[in-house]
């Protein structure tokens, strides 16, 4: 993997420890890859790293999926042993529980034998007949909710489900402020559930339906492994099981053969139903935004440059609603449709066919995406890291003549049954980046101090980085990029005020968590080759818990506590 290819985030620019290097000794031979790592070392820890990555895809191949277990289910069937991971195949109780409370209400939905199964059908019919103070109040509660689409019903009711804690009390496991809106909607109701569940002994009815529900599982677990090695190992990732991201498929017959996907922070989710039509295309695409959707928010300054093609794409009547105001989540959505196009086996008029659909329903940066993916996969670094080299690539210029004469399509007439089996995937970010000016000679400035930097050019970058604070003097990625120069010149005296600067006062890059969390680590660092545990233990933690956060540095945080810990551990008598 190329060194600092192509990355805003060039954790091998902080020597260990900090002192001025020899006259005939380059700077880069000073810089390792990880802060315990000594120079002489340094390729030892490439070549480890590159076989604990071929270690880590191999596991993935062998069971990429693994169920979760609960002491409050029987236990599934023996299956393969799977490696810890961010994806799951599982079932909810809040889940079966809240469908249990629907039917017992008089919720319906395209009922005919085509649509229910026995099973649903059945079921439906027992929890009909149910009597209780607790079922009244449910029963209350869903006719003063009504809504006159069944689908935006039942969504607000799956949101309750996916942020619900465990039975018997399903209180949301967010905060309120962090809950999504479909869930405030149907507030009370976490009580009225938590009474039914106890009144008709929901749980018991819940155990019983095990064993089908484990056979729809064992059914699942096989062919969506693959689709989701396959997505993985294209892009090059490996999802870390310890990250608070989770990527989980819930099986849930009672909501029917309806496919719900659901983000929300750091939580996806996908509900099926179990029907006999696996919807691989669904799950592959919600995987592929597990994985991209935060890419964009990673490089903003990077994808900043290509926004005039957003606001000729803005203009396209079929563009869907949550994308026409979200730059990051449309730039996400075009990334994702390029790779699937890339994943799906289909004649050259097919793929052509899909290419141009994407144009005219406003998501015209799929075909440079996906002409700059030839690129990527003659290339070595993850996906994550050659996204700004891919970005970069696009003629800006080129894209908008072509987008300019795109006649986009109307807007479909969507009915009930379409709007109630379409994929619905909502996203939300709990940060957007506003930290990053408008004007476009100083994003090149930016984006060009960062070129130096991966280039290993102090003074280049201190030069771009600079023109920018001449205009904007608080400007934190200018001032983040100065931190670096810093780190380069082996300065720790700077660094430590450039960083400190990004982390508290009124200065600090709230709302830019990539600064944020990065000043954080390395700050924690000089502390630490300053003897400074505490402190340093201090500011790792801050960098774990920036709302937002790149992966790769609360690794580095996790990682530097790590070390912290067994450091402390050696100095004991």
């Amino acid at each position: 993997m190329a060194e600092g290819r192509g990355s805003v985030i060039p954790v091998w620019l902080y020597p260990r420890p900090i002192q001025p290097s020899k006259p005939h000794e380059p700077a880069s031979q000073s810089c390792a890859a990880h802060p315990a790592s000594s120079p002489d070392k340094k390729p030892m820890v490439r070549e480890t790293y590159k076989a604990l990555s071929v270690v880590l895809l191999m596991l993935m191949a062998c069971g990429p999926i693994a169920r979760a277990q609960t002491s409050t289910v029987p236990a599934p069937r023996q299956r393969s042993a799977a490696p810890a991971t961010s994806a799951a195949i599982d079932t909810n109780e809040a889940m079966f529980a809240t469908m249990c409370a629907l039917y017992a209400s008089g919720y319906e939905s395209n009922v005919s034998a085509d649509n229910w199964s026995s099973f649903r059908t059945q079921t439906r019919k027992q929890l009909l007949a149910q009597k209780g103070p607790a079922v009244d109040a449910i029963r209350e509660f869903y006719k003063e909710h009504q809504f006159r689409d069944p689908a935006s019903m039942l969504s607000r009711y799956v949101w309750f489900a996916l942020v619900a804690g465990p039975a018997p009390k399903f209180q949301p496991v967010l905060r309120r402020d962090q809950l999504p809106p479909e869930v405030l909607d149907l507030e009370g109701f976490s009580d009225l559930l938590a009474n039914y569940f106890t009144e008709q002994k929901i749980h018991t009815l819940w155990r019983q339906v095990q064993p089908l529900y484990d056979k729809e599982i064992e059914r699942l677990h096989d062919p969506v492994s693959n689709v989701l090695f396959v997505a993985s190992t294209y892009l090059r990732e490996v999802v870390d099981p310890t990250k608070p991201r989770t990527f989980t498929i819930i099986v849930e017959p009672l909501v029917g053969r309806i496919t719900n996907v659901r983000s929300f922070g750091d939580r996806y989710s996908i509900v099926l139903s179990g029907s006999d039509e696996i919807p691989l295309d669904v799950v592959r695409h919600a995987y592929l935004h597990f994985l991209l959707d935060q890419v964009p928010m990673m490089y903003p300054h990077v994808i900043a440059v290509k926004r005039p093609l957003f606001e000729l794409a803005s203009k396209a009547p079929a563009l869907p609603e949550g994308l026409r105001g979200d730059f990051p989540a449309w730039f996400a959505e075009c990334t994702v449709r390029a790779v699937e196009i890339k994943l799906e086996k289909m004649s050259p008029g097919e793929r052509e066919a899909k290419l141009q659909n994407a144009d005219v329903d406003g998501l015209v940066l799929v075909r440079p995406v996906f002409q700059g993916l030839a690129g990527y996969e003659q290339s070595e670094p993850t996906f994550t890291q050659y996204f700004p080299d891919l970005v970069r690539a696009i003629d800006l210029k080129t894209e908008q003549a072509r987008v300019a004469a795109i006649h986009f399509e109307p807007p479909q007439a969507s009915t009930e049954a379409k709007e109630l089996t379409k994929e619905d995937l909502a996203k939300r970010r709990a940060r957007a980046v506003t930290t990053i000016p408008g004007e476009e000679d100083l994003i090149a400035a930016l984006t060009q101090g960062e070129k130096e930097i991966a280039a290993k050019d102090p003074r280049g970058a201190e030069a771009a980085f600079q023109s920018v604070l001449v205009k904007y003097p608080n400007q934190p990625r200018a001032w983040w990029g100065l931190g670096l120069v810093a780190l380069m010149d082996h300065d720790a005296d700077r660094a430590k005020q450039i960083f400190g600067r990004l982390t508290t006062g009124e200065h600090a890059a709230k709302n830019d968590p990539m600064v944020l969390a990065w000043s954080h680590v390395y700050l924690a660092r000089i502390y630490e080759d300053d003897g400074q545990l505490d402190q340093a233990r201090n500011e790792y933690q801050a960098a774990i818990d920036v709302q937002g956060a790149p992966a790769q540095a609360q690794q580095a945080a996790q990682k530097g506590l790590g070390d912290l810990a067994l450091r402390k551990g050696s100095e004991r008598p």
